[in-house]
């Protein structure tokens, strides 16, 4: 199930709705948000509900030893074990197949591949278990003596598949203490709908044109590079418009959870970029990796490189994916070095196009699986391959789709917000009341243009489904 879908936004929600505002009591609120989130996840496999209950209870049970033997030997053979056994599950069902894969090329084997799935959301799931692990380990949190909190954490319908990857002390206070606030599930509504925009109003129609300017027979250096464009665009409102929509839905049950974007296509470097781009992921590889590694004081440029390798590797199964991250870890350090400086001379614009042709260069190696059609693609937007500079096909979609991606080209910035934070400071009439009311029709809007978008509509995937 995923949020953008008739089912989930005139059945599953309603429902789930009535059924926890019916009673006041914190822990009946809670064991109903566990039951429809196990019931959300079961949806579209319910084998794998066994898996994340597994996973849950690996976690739960752990916790109470590595608390009780924290100061000694035991407590920290524990903590290791349990670590092991989640990166265990995590490296069976999403990487068990490359490997097998690249030793069968390597060595010349014939290794059977395991025809397994990849159950929805584990790399999310896996890293939150890691999160609350670690801070009982290191005294940061005290384990509950009670399933119920740690269920709710790792299950929590809204960022159990897609993030944002949160901390257990994050949300802890909230599981035991919460109250309707009226204004709280106002806002919630509000950035649920901002984010189901982005994803059925923009991402989704960008999405469908993305196929049909990479990677085919017919490609052109303007059309590759039009492509790479709306396939930077199409992924930061898919995954922006998921966490838009996870966060509004936590605000409607009471939770706050983590920002997960800061308009990262407006940075001015790699390492802007991704203090600006999925926060909460950037955040967990800082404090359990990068840190416990030594981060700037020991090994840095090791520390760095692991990073990036894990960051990429994070994302598929897939060599493509590895380049991608380890390009970005290239970045940072040249920026790191040498380039910050440079770069701080320019004039903020030359900086900010310099991240811009950096980062799609980046998201060549993340959009093509095979690294040799990545190769062709980046030959053929140098301008130096023999393929046309445009085409007549080409020139007319851009034509077509041209306000289009104006449009998604300016929402990827700070603008929009800006004109209308000095539109009603301009005009106090506009506040108030008056606003409520603006705001609301809007948010119908949203929902009457994607209900009529959904309807007969077969193109409707979250990209971050898959990692």
């Amino acid at each position: 199930m995923v949020f953008s879908s008739l089912l989930f936004l005139y059945l599953f929600l309603p429902i789930l709705l009535i059924f926890y505002y019916i009673r006041s009591s914190i822990r009946y609120r809670n064991w109903v948000l566990i039951l429809f989130s196990f019931l959300f996840y079961a949806w579209g496999e319910p084998l794998w509900v066994i898996l994340l209950l597994g996973a849950s209870f690996i976690g739960y049970l752990f916790a109470l030893l590595i608390e009780r033997y924290r100061d000694s030997w035991k407590g920290k053979t524990l903590f290791i074990i349990a670590i092991a056994i989640n990166l265990s599950l995590l490296g069976f069902f999403k990487y068990i197949g490359f490997f097998i894969d690249n030793l069968n090329s390597a060595l010349s084997l014939d290794l059977p591949r395991p025809d397994i799935g990849l159950p929805i959301g584990i790399s999310f799931f896996t890293f939150e278990i890691i999160c609350y692990l670690t801070d009982v380990y290191k005294a940061k949190i005290r384990a509950p003596r009670s399933p119920e909190q740690l269920l709710l954490y790792v299950s929590f319908f809204p960022h159990l598949v897609a993030g944002p990857i949160i901390r257990f002390s994050d949300i802890q206070h909230q599981m035991e203490n919460r109250k309707f606030q009226l204004s709280t599930f106002s806002e919630g509504v509000s950035r649920f709908m901002i984010g189901l925009g982005k994803k059925v109003i923009i991402a989704n129609q960008i999405g469908e044109s993305v196929p049909l300017l990479l990677g085919t027979s017919h490609s052109s250096f303007f059309g590759d590079w039009l492509g790479i464009i709306l396939f930077a665009l199409q992924i930061y409102f898919d995954f922006s418009g998921y966490s838009d929509m996870a966060i509004g839905l936590g605000k409607m049950f009471g939770i706050t959870l983590r920002e997960n974007f800061n308009y990262p296509y407006i940075a001015k470097s790699a390492g802007d970029f991704w203090r600006r781009w999925n926060i909460s992921l950037g955040g967990f590889f800082r404090d359990y990796v990068y840190i416990p590694l030594g981060g700037n004081r020991r090994f840095y440029v090791r520390n760095l490189f692991i990073v990036w390798f894990l960051t990429g590797f994070w994302h598929g199964a897939s060599w493509n994916f590895i380049i991608w991250g380890l390009y970005f870890g290239l970045l940072i350090y040249m920026e790191r070095m040498f380039l910050d400086k440079l770069l701080s001379k320019l004039p903020a614009f030359l900086s900010h196009c310099y991240l811009i042709v950096a980062m799609l260069i980046g998201w060549v190696f993340f959009y093509f699986i095979e690294i040799r059609q990545a190769a062709v693609t980046l030959f053929t937007m140098s301008g130096l391959s023999n393929r046309p500079l445009i085409t007549l096909e080409h020139t007319i979609y851009f034509k077509e789709n041209f306000m289009l991606i104006l449009i998604a080209a300016l929402a990827s910035t700070p603008l929009f917000t800006w004109l209308l934070s000095r539109l009603m400071n301009r005009f106090p009439v506009l506040q108030g009341d008056t606003a409520s009311v603006a705001l609301s029709l809007f948010n119908l809007a949203i929902l009457l243009t994607a209900t009529i978008m959904l309807v007969g509509n077969s193109y409707n995937p979250f990209l971050y489904y898959r990692f």
